[in-house]
């Protein structure tokens, strides 16, 4: 079993400078294979021959005969790791079961994230040494790590990325076994909101907020300073990159790291304290990218994190061996009555806004078959914990 741990990183001048290169090597080596990828295929097209198809091998063979003098200078792994990534690229691409993914584009030299991968890094003193290539002349040095990997086991991958304000590195371990948490019969059920998560704790049903006031000040600071770029650029569109620009985009770039570190932090601590309290957990799998074309609320949606919370419940369930149900995203949970089943049709159904039928609010829910008066996503948690128990 893989476990990723993505600590900072300190390295002095010299490997700063190597990292910066590797990192343009990367996506040099990766635009040249796409570009080399989309030759072989449009040769096989006209001349009618299969055989011609590219693939990953060849690929990296011809990038590997045609190698410039400069790149001899960098790590080899890095342009192989590059070929098997458009590969998986297009893979995932032709893939039915992933019918959102692009088709693989040429990285940008501004836009593009600085990124570069190798496979034969080592931890030696709780300090990162990155494979020397065998051409390059000049000194080398470990990089210093802000903490020691999480986890012990065999390092199988690394990534370094330069992020807002410094050099991170993604360590890829290898555990041998996962942790097992004790057995544990209690079923919760989280229904998925706008800025909220409603779930039951034992009796008890609690809320936690998704879009915390830190947050919401976060994103009108970005708005701002969005809005200050474009109007630099818009103002003098061919010399738009002064120092101040530049001054505005690392503040973009840095508020931006702070909502995802904030994001990650409440989303990691609240996905484990369910994993940990429950051995049942059951989530609605909605359609998130057709909830996201409504123009009004796609911005929320997106901040709601719903895929984020639904990708970390179910590695978490899988290490430490707790069962996670997913809820058919067709099941009426906020329609059905959790005290008699009785389903709303019609124009009893519950909007956004309530029912204007029964003139009932966004938060009420009346059954007039059995009477009951309930809290509606209350009545939601509940109508899931009796679909994961059948």
């Amino acid at each position: 079993m893989l476990k990723t741990h993505k600590v900072r990183c300190y390295p002095n001048k010299t490997m700063q400078k190597f990292i910066d290169n590797a990192c343009h090597c990367r996506r040099y080596c990766y635009n040249q294979a796409l570009e080399t990828w989309n030759s072989m295929y449009d040769a096989s097209l006209v001349l009618q021959d299969k055989s011609m198809r590219p693939n990953e091998r060849k690929v990296r063979d011809d990038l590997v005969d045609n190698k410039a003098d400069w790149q001899y200078a960098q790590s080899a792994r890095i342009l192989q790791l590059a070929v098997h990534d458009l590969g998986q690229a297009w893979k995932n691409f032709f893939n039915p079961k992933m019918p959102n993914h692009e088709r693989p584009k040429f990285k940008s030299r501004k836009k593009s994230r600085p990124v570069f991968k190798t496979d034969r890094a080592k931890i030696v003193d709780e300090k990162l040494c990155l494979d020397k290539p065998q051409g390059y002349q000049g000194d080398w040095y470990p990089v210093r790590l802000a903490e020691a990997p999480r986890w012990h086991g065999l390092l199988r991958q690394v990534t370094v990325n330069c992020d807002a304000d410094s050099y991170y590195a993604s360590l890829s371990i290898e555990v041998d076994e996962s942790q097992s948490l004790p057995i544990n019969k209690r079923i919760c059920g989280i229904d998925a909101n706008i800025g909220r998560f409603v779930y039951n704790d034992d009796k008890q049903t609690k809320t936690i907020r998704v879009l915390t006031d830190q947050l919401t000040d976060l994103y009108t600071r970005i708005t701002l300073y969005q809005r200050r770029l474009a109007r630099k650029r818009n103002e003098n569109p061919k010399r738009f990159q002064s120092n101040n620009y530049r001054a505005m985009i690392t503040k973009l770039q840095r508020s931006y790291q702070k909502v995802t570190r904030i994001q990650n932090d409440l989303m990691q601590k609240f996905t484990t304290q369910l994993i940990q309290d429950n051995g049942t957990i059951a989530i609605e799998d909605l359609d998130v990218q057709h909830m996201k074309m409504n123009k009004h609320l796609a911005k929320n949606l997106h901040r709601s994190q719903f895929g984020r919370f639904k990708q970390l419940l179910q590695y978490k369930a899988e290490w430490y061996g707790r069962e996670l149900v997913m809820v058919d995203r067709y099941y009426p949970s906020t329609q059905r009555c959790s005290q008699c089943g009785e389903v709303k049709v019609g124009a009893e159904k519950l909007t956004l806004a309530g029912n204007a039928l029964h003139h009932t609010k966004h938060h009420e829910y009346h059954c007039y078959a059995c009477g009951a008066r309930l809290e509606r996503d209350a009545n939601a948690v509940q109508n899931l914990i009796q679909y994961a128990k059948g």
